[in-house]
């Protein structure tokens, strides 16, 4: 006999996306795994603290450490998501169990290259790294179709605050662009195609992988670096929700506009456009082998462009929110 997840309540009313909700209707096995990779975040940092073994230039730790780290944002994010759908409901349970599964064995992969010191992506030099590959390709893959579908899901289940409908529509968009945006690095360089050494893939465009990085992140500082719009792009389904909340908080300040939920609906989507135009840029900016921490005067002119229009747009949401309150005074 087959029973129903337990993750969400059968009625069909909107989602009030509530932080506080209740433990029984989050998925539990992501958020399982979010427990499970909170602590994997603790034994990765001890092993970055005490073990100074190093593979292309940086910590042998550091990888399984920031794997670790976003992989407990992004389980726990949809675990809590998933949690609210009143539509849908088994598709989207079983889209978030297949993502904890393949989460789970992507981060297994790394963390056992990282034991066995040797490099998990794109190492295709000997049998064994051509099977942790290919198996983390065919996860990855995996889990962004799920990602997809849960996504379906979500844009299936309306919420009751349009605001907060806003943020986690455009973030989960967003995230899915930038997850995507990873399988620029899967193809071998015309370098490596050249003088073949069982690597096929890198993050960095310009120079080679390793080398000079910024702390933790390791993007690089003397190349483009196709990780960079990867994890800007993924991390905009915590980014924007945490947008509407911040509204939220000043609308409770007593911020007068802030009150109008259309206006903080405006307000998110005007940061969503800027959010997706900056993943935009810093893809572009990678691809043209440029580091994050030099750029040019046209990806200067670009960001400065990006933040211009946003800024324009929100004095036009504040403007059509005045007006609305207006006409109901008028009215009333």
């Amino acid at each position: 006999m087959t029973t129903t997840p337990a993750t969400a309540p059968t009625t069909a009313a909107p989602a009030d996306w509530r932080l506080d909700l209740p433990p029984s209707r989050w998925h539990r096995p992501l958020l399982a795994l979010g427990i499970l990779l909170a602590v994997l975040t603790v034994v990765t940092l001890v092993g970055r603290l005490v073990d100074d073994r190093e593979l292309l230039g940086v910590n042998l730790w550091e990888k399984p450490l920031k794997f670790a780290i976003s992989g407990t944002i992004y389980a726990i994010t949809w675990a809590w998501i998933i949690g609210h759908f009143t539509r849908w409901q088994r598709a989207a349970w079983w889209a978030g169990t297949v993502i904890a599964v393949t989460l789970a064995i992507e981060l297994v992969v790394i963390v056992g290259a990282s034991v066995a010191g040797i490099t998990s992506h794109f190492n295709v030099s000997t049998p064994l790294s051509t099977t942790l590959w290919s198996i983390m390709a065919a996860a990855i893959t995996t889990l962004w179709v799920a990602t997809f579908v849960a996504g379906v899901a979500l844009w299936r289940n309306p919420g009751a605050d349009p605001a907060r409908q806003a943020a986690i529509r455009t973030g989960v968009a967003i995230s899915l662009l930038g997850m995507g945006l990873a399988f620029l690095m899967t193809g071998p360089t015309a370098e490596q195609l050249n003088d073949f050494q069982g690597i096929a893939g890198a993050h960095a465009v310009g120079v080679a992988d390793g080398g000079p990085g910024l702390p933790l992140l390791g993007w690089s500082t003397l190349g483009g670096d196709l990780r960079i719009p990867h994890f800007i792009g993924m991390h905009a389904l915590q980014a924007l929700p945490l947008l509407a909340l911040l509204l939220e908080w000043g609308a409770r300040r007593g911020i007068m506009p802030l009150r109008d939920a259309l206006v903080r609906r405006g307000l998110v989507l005007t940061g969503a456009g800027a959010y997706l135009a900056v993943v935009g840029l810093v893809t572009m900016q990678a691809l043209r082998g440029q580091s994050i921490v030099a750029p040019d005067a046209l990806t200067l002119s670009l960001g400065a462009a990006i933040a211009a229009a946003a800024a324009a747009a929100t004095l036009a949401v504040l403007a059509a929110g005045a007006r609305r309150g207006r006409a109901l005074l008028a009215a009333g």
